[in-house]
């Protein structure tokens, strides 16, 4: 039985999620084609997220906190048991915040990990997979220190930052994890993040971010095509889009910090055509 407070936890949470939705947007009704924005932190996501959900029909469920709380309890369990516990969270906040009727988007990173099992739950939903250079990845994450050692605090989810092993840290490997430099942990999310964001291809739209800031139009294509929308919608709203951080890493990151996510992820980002 779950204790009081982690009753009033879970209610806050589900409190705070329901009322950013309620904000935006609401319609009556039950649309089944969600849109899970996935990839690794501070690689577009929540912008995409936004973008996609202002348009029309659609509402920004932002990162539902509840969901994202209970995502690293669900990596070991069965796929289906994923499916309804997804379904269960979404559908209330979706509820609560009387945006049933609307095509919900949906932006936590970690459903990368569960999202085989997430768009089982809804046949009809779609993944939008934001990519971006692993390099720049990595100097915003040491920029924001969340996987620092001095860094304290936990995120609006209540997932504490700082040197521990998250759930996506491969086994016997933990220990490492807590031990090597803030830029080989940034490194090795990034890595994680995309190789699980990419596991149902054919139900997922890719964006690079890097287009994204620099031709929106190109950007959108596959988008408005995997969402069944005009694409001059998508576009219009990804022009929306004023970034000139790509390729920061050069500047930014040292000789060392360069050396530790090479070393970590070098064979991500050769897969994924970031070249040196």
């Amino acid at each position: 039985m779950p204790s009081p407070l982690d009753v009033a936890r879970s209610v806050a949470l589900y409190g705070r999620s329901a009322v950013r939705v309620a904000r935006r947007r609401r319609r009556l009704g039950s649309e089944e084609r969600l849109v899970f924005v996935v990839g690794s932190p501070r690689s577009g996501t929540t912008f995409t997220g936004r973008a996609l959900g202002s348009l029309p029909g659609f509402v920004d469920l932002d990162e539902v906190q509840p969901w994202k709380a209970a995502i690293p309890g669900l990596i070991e369990k069965p796929d289906d048991e994923v499916a309804r516990r997804a379904r269960r969270i979404l559908d209330r906040v979706r509820r609560l915040g009387l945006a049933g009727g609307l095509r919900g988007v949906e932006q936590t990173p970690e459903t990368s990990f569960v999202l085989g099992a997430v768009l089982r739950a809804y046949p009809q939903a779609v993944a939008v997979h934001v990519v971006r250079d692993g390099r720049d990845v990595a100097t915003s994450l040491l920029e924001r220190g969340w996987l620092s050692a001095e860094r304290t605090g936990a995120d609006d989810a209540r997932q504490p930052f700082g040197v521990y092993p998250r759930f996506w840290v491969e086994p016997g490997r933990e220990e490492e994890f807590a031990s090597v430099s803030d830029a080989t942990r940034a490194a090795w999310a990034w890595r994680r993040y995309v190789t699980a964001a990419a596991s149902v291809p054919e139900r997922t739209a890719l964006v690079r971010y890097e287009q994204l800031v620099t031709d929106p139009a190109a950007a959108a294509a596959p988008v408005a095509a995997r969402l069944d929308v005009e694409e001059d919608l998508v576009a219009t709203v990804f022009a929306e889009a004023h970034d000139t951080s790509a390729g920061r890493w050069r500047r930014d990151l040292t000789v060392e910090q360069l050396a530790d996510v090479e070393r970590e992820a070098g064979s991500a980002l050769a897969a994924l055509g970031y070249e040196p």
